[in-house]
């Protein structure tokens, strides 16, 4: 039932990219890069402080999880240069006109491999599955937010660019439902680590690049702030768990 209704809960996060409906562009780009950098410290924050380190835990080899780790940073590193895999972040231009269905695929696949690595947690523990949950939802509302955004500049009708992120975004329930099914037959304590890979690539290659590109200095140090926020709500739930 944790995995059923948390992977479900993330899928529903895909509705939100309706609010940039109703917000100047303006003002939803800051709203947006403060997301962005919040989430690359609950991401890091997840990734090293909770999952890497219950993932030693679980292997008799030392050296196996940081493997896995390795393996789930190389493999979004592989689908971003050989699938065009678009992980958008910003609101684009009017002029931009999309691959949209090939955006869709992608992010699909996305959720799917999202939904293994918190069905992978929660089957080690609740507490690290909660964990796990809370870094890829802070990490997914900002997503949505610029994959409704391309959907609705590349000419889609709202309703019609909403349905379809949420079918996109269901992916993840079916990922949560294979990783149960895995876990009858073989030992799935692999997806721990892979998903903290997975965490690692998306802050450092994807969403901490985007908030180095401002020029002015207030801005940095407020998004800099963000990013110390995300790790400290993260080690904040970890102190929580362990009283």
């Amino acid at each position: 039932m944790w995995i059923l209704g948390s992977t479900f809960a993330m899928s529903l996060i895909a509705w939100i990219g309706a609010l940039t409906l109703a917000l100047k562009e303006k003002v939803l780009q800051k709203v947006l890069l403060f997301l962005i950098a919040f989430s690359a410290g609950a991401l890091l924050g997840g990734a090293f402080l909770h999952m890497t380190p219950e993932a030693v835990g679980e292997f008799t080899s030392v050296l196996s999880p940081f493997i896995w780790l390795l393996a789930g940073f190389s493999i979004f590193f592989i689908l971003e240069q050989f699938m065009c895999w678009h992980h958008c972040h910003r609101v684009p231009s009017k002029h931009f006109t999309p691959v949209t269905y090939l955006i869709l695929i992608a992010d699909g696949i996305h959720n799917f491999i999202g939904g293994l690595a918190i069905a992978g947690s929660f089957l080690v523990s609740i507490e690290t599955g909660v964990i796990t949950w809370l870094a890829a939802a802070a990490h997914e509302i900002p997503q949505e937010f610029g994959d409704f955004g391309i959907l609705i500049r590349g000419g889609w009708e709202k309703h019609k660019a909403l349905l379809f992120n949420f079918f996109s975004a269901l992916t993840i329930v079916f990922g949560g439902i294979v990783a149960v099914f895995l876990s009858q037959s073989i030992d799935v304590t692999f997806l721990l680590p892979f998903a903290a890979g997975n965490f690692v690539y998306i802050a450092t290659a994807d969403l901490i690049p985007e908030i180095k590109r401002q020029e002015h200095a207030k801005q940095g140090i407020i998004h800099f702030l963000a990013f110390v926020m995300g790790i400290l709500l993260l080690l904040g739930v970890k102190l929580v768990f362990e009283r």
